[in-house]
């Protein structure tokens, strides 16, 4: 998996444990380091939603169950790498994802979670490596579905999950499938820098794209997906194993920056969470989020632009 990596850039890991473990007594001693969060507009959507009663599928390497920011925010999930039902990651990649969708929030420890009242599903399709194949995915996907998901976040751009749904097939039945079940699809648009051919129209998924703090575009996202919007993806905070997997080989404070489509694409996850709450349908929340989607330079690498979740929650349900 070629997620970037900026674990030590900007972050040691005792500066890291050390905040996290709330030597400053903030309700989340990190809170201050998660800028995506203010870009997105995310506090003042808190004041209509938060979540509640919404679970985000995260189909990925797992999670640390264990985890202080992530314990007590997770439900029954699924391991389709060994065949049981303990997703425990093994690589750090589902982690980072989980703790940006729903992470503990003023809980005296950590970070802030984008969408502080929906819980997580850990559900692993790809192994200690960051890989997977169509079959995991697919079955991931499904299981998600059928097990009550209301969002499925699909951070696997760095698995080629961009190409295989380009060709059709079992992975674009899945995500309808999803669909049909009633829940959102949001799947990374990948970092490998180039334009990506459109999405067939009956595929209902939600691509993102990643942006910077600047509001440009990432260098290493893709871009040219169909209705695709963006979302910040450059050193962003989140949680990681507390434990060596392959993103924590240098520091397993539990905390660390990593940069990506698949970290964008939580952030959008987290406000389809808001918006469920709201008792959206599928349908009426992706389209408010691509409606409500800013991009004032008309940056066509940011496509319909970088998600507000402000406004969206305040849109019309039409």
């Amino acid at each position: 998996m070629r997620t970037r990596r900026r674990l030590s850039v900007a972050l040691t890991a005792t500066l890291l444990l050390a905040t996290a473990c709330g030597e400053d007594s903030k309700p989340d001693p990190m809170r201050d380091q998660q800028w995506a969060l203010d870009a997105l507009k995310l506090p003042d959507a808190w004041d209509k939603a938060k979540g509640e009663d919404t679970v985000i599928a995260v189909v990925d390497t797992g999670a640390n169950l264990d985890h202080p920011d992530l314990k007590g925010r997770l439900v029954d999930g699924h391991d389709f790498v060994d065949g049981d039902d303990e997703p425990k990651d093994a690589n750090g990649h589902g982690t980072h994802v989980a703790g940006i969708a729903a992470a503990h929030t003023d809980n005296g420890t950590g970070i802030a979670g984008a969408a502080p009242g929906a819980k997580i599903m850990p559900v692993r399709v790809l192994g200690a490596n960051g890989s997977g194949d169509n079959a995991a995915i697919t079955k991931g996907i499904v299981w998600a579905a059928d097990q009550g998901a209301d969002v499925i976040n699909l951070s696997l751009g760095e698995s080629g999950l961009m190409a295989r749904l380009l060709k059709g097939g079992v992975l674009n039945d899945a995500i309808t499938h999803a669909h049909d079940k009633g829940a959102v699809v949001v799947a990374a648009a990948g970092n490998d820098g180039t334009v990506l051919q459109p999405y067939k129209v009956d595929t209902p998924v939600l691509v993102v794209g990643a942006s910077d703090q600047d509001g440009k575009p990432a260098d290493f996202s893709n871009f040219g997906a169909q209705q695709a919007v963006s979302a910040p993806g450059v050193g962003i905070l989140s949680t990681l194993p507390t434990y060596k997997t392959k993103e924590t080989l240098k520091n397993d404070s539990g905390y660390g920056e990593l940069d990506g489509t698949s970290m964008a694409a939580p952030y959008v996850s987290a406000v389809a969470a808001l918006l469920h709450q709201q008792d959206r349908t599928p349908d009426q929340i992706m389209k408010a989020i691509r409606d409500t989607a800013k991009n004032p330079d008309k940056a066509a690498k940011l496509g319909l632009g970088i998600v507000d979740a402000r406004a969206a929650v305040a849109s019309a349900k039409d």
